[in-house]
């Protein structure tokens, strides 16, 4: 069966995945496609979704293309995006796309989203499969594919959108929460100390 953790398994499968050589756009994806040394973060996901057995509205290597598909079969959301929608990118602001790649989970304030062709620094084109932290304001849009069956996260993932949510606990810079990292007790004192202060304020 076609299921979000299906496709994401091969999606996070093929993080720290690069072209070679650098700059040159040539990659498996791309090749797969039929298009090498051409910009890949859509055929990237073409290739993800073509092995978890998603259907899609179309197959393209546009961006522009795929959102404009997803109009016409009525599955183009612009809020509320979900694990496993195709967010596209505007990054400057001229309501055109410029970059996709799919929510792997919803942070608070953002999304952790799997890209193909990326990088810091370069956003679209960067060259890598990568996990990035992207805010509402960057996406244009999502492609909200028909899956057979709907997403239900683990008890880690709803433990961890509560600690967000909740700010419990708000992870690094970079978005991530590293829960196998170890923990130090300075770390752990604030954790303690936000969690007495939610309590608190729940009391009034």
């Amino acid at each position: 069966m076609a299921t979000v953790k299906d496709l994401l398994d091969i999606a996070r499968a093929e993080l720290g995945t690069k072209e070679s050589p650098a700059g040159s756009n040539r990659v498996k994806y791309a090749d797969w496609y039929g298009m090498p040394g051409q910009p890949w973060c859509v055929m990237f996901v073409m290739w993800v979704f073509h092995y978890a057995k998603v259907s899609l509205p179309t197959r393209t290597a546009s961006c522009t293309t795929l959102m404009r598909a997803a109009k016409a079969a009525d599955c183009w959301v612009t809020s509320g995006y979900r694990v496993g929608d195709i967010v596209i990118y505007d990054f400057d602001g001229d309501k055109t796309p410029d970059h996709c790649g799919i929510v792997e989970s919803v942070l608070s304030g953002g999304y952790a989203i799997i890209e193909g062709n990326t990088a810091v620094g370069n956003d679209s084109n960067g060259g890598e499969v990568m996990k990035r932290v992207r805010r509402p304001k960057q996406i244009l849009g999502a492609v909200r594919p028909l899956y057979d069956e709907p997403y239900a996260p683990t008890e880690v993932e709803l433990a961890l959108s509560w600690a967000r949510e909740s700010g419990v606990m708000t992870g690094y810079a970079d978005g991530e929460m590293r829960l196998d990292d170890p923990v130090t007790r300075r770390q752990l004192l604030l954790v303690a100390y936000r969690l007495w202060k939610m309590i608190e304020g729940q009391k009034k």
